[in-house]
């Protein structure tokens, strides 16, 4: 596990008595610190869960970063290159990127404050509205500090971790226009080409497919599945070791190097082709002063028992590089465009 040295030396920074701009500004700067990349972002999350383990959200987090970064590193993959434009791809990354960014930098501060309450034996959430969280999170987590209820603080965070990113970027019209309404994010959503893996150290893969990711109702429920599987009596074991032993680099060689995979390609090292992006967020509403709270999102999910994936996406990984050769086919015929010979041929 990383040091952080936030957690290794706040105790001498701070006190019950001191004056809140200390608290906000220490979290601000930490929170900047550590939103740098999806690399940073990841390790972040993991080493708050091994800190606190009842705040379950933080390993879920940490285990569907891993995948953000492994969709990022997929489009500098060969296959990608030559399927996809390279603004194509750029857009597709920056979809990932901006909703990895946006929700690590709502969440984090709330972890961090939980940390802070924690060390001080006495709640801090009523700063949340200084770091610009939504209301909602800080009833559920002056909830969660009586009732100590760790399955509904996870589906608080992520009902709003999928509300804050739903209009900058799923509603937005850049992404709109640029990835969301592609015909490849259309075949991906409706053939199930992705899915949130999480591996283990003997090469099984466990997880779900993703499908109507614009839908935020279809993404709180995705969420919740995936909690219910990532926590599985049987199974948290096996990510737990593989989140230990294997280092998040944002290639697939992080999980593939356990298992055979007959449609396993080369995804370089996330930083090797990736310098950090600098984010900006011109507005921020709270989004659960503007919609009803539903309570359907707080109902436990129909989880299929059929955890095992790993022959199903070894077999949609075949069908996605097929696919990516078809589109590169499709691109060629265009650029060539139509002969001068008769009729057109």
């Amino acid at each position: 596990m990383d040091k952080n040295p936030l957690f290794l030396g706040l105790l001498q920074e701070i006190s019950p008595f001191s004056h809140p701009s200390i608290f906000i500004q220490l979290i601000k700067n930490e929170t900047t610190r550590l939103n740098q990349d999806n690399i940073s972002r990841t390790v972040s999350y993991q080493n708050f869960y091994f800190l606190h383990p009842d705040i379950e959200w933080s390993f879920l987090a940490s285990m569907v970063s891993r995948n953000a970064g492994w969709n990022m590193c997929d489009l500098q993959s060969e296959p990608f290159q030559k399927a996809l434009q390279k603004h194509v791809r750029r857009e597709i990354f920056l979809t990932y990127e901006k909703a990895n960014w946006l929700i690590f930098q709502d969440a984090y501060p709330q972890l961090l404050i939980y940390h802070l309450s924690s060390i001080l034996g006495q709640p801090l959430f009523h700063l949340l509205p200084a770091l610009r969280v939504s209301a909602f999170m800080k009833k559920e987590w002056e909830r969660y500090w009586k009732t100590k209820d760790r399955k509904r603080l996870v589906y608080a965070l992520i009902i709003n971790e999928q509300h804050v990113i739903e209009q900058p970027v799923i509603k937005h019209p850049y992404y709109q226009r640029g990835v969301f309404h592609r015909l490849f994010f259309l075949l991906q959503d409706r053939l199930h080409f992705s899915s949130v893996l999480f591996p283990t150290l003997t090469g099984r893969l466990y997880g779900a497919n993703v499908s109507h990711f614009s839908n935020v109702n279809q993404r709180i429920k995705l969420g919740k599945c995936l909690y219910h599987i990532l926590f599985h009596p049987l199974l948290i074991e096996k990510f737990m070791h593989f989140a230990i032993e294997t280092k998040h680099t944002g290639s697939r060689h992080d999980y593939e190097q356990f298992g055979r995979f007959s449609s396993a390609f080369f995804t370089p090292k996330l930083r090797e082709v990736y310098p950090p992006e600098k984010h900006h967020i011109h507005e921020i509403k709270d989004w659960s002063n503007e919609k009803n709270i539903r309570q359907a999102w707080f109902n436990n999910p129909e989880v299929s028992e059929t955890y095992d994936i790993t022959k199903w996406f070894d077999g949609k990984r075949k069908q996605l590089l097929w696919g990516l050769h078809l589109l590169k086919i499709s691109s060629d015929i265009k650029k060539i465009g139509p002969s001068n010979g008769p009729n057109g041929y």
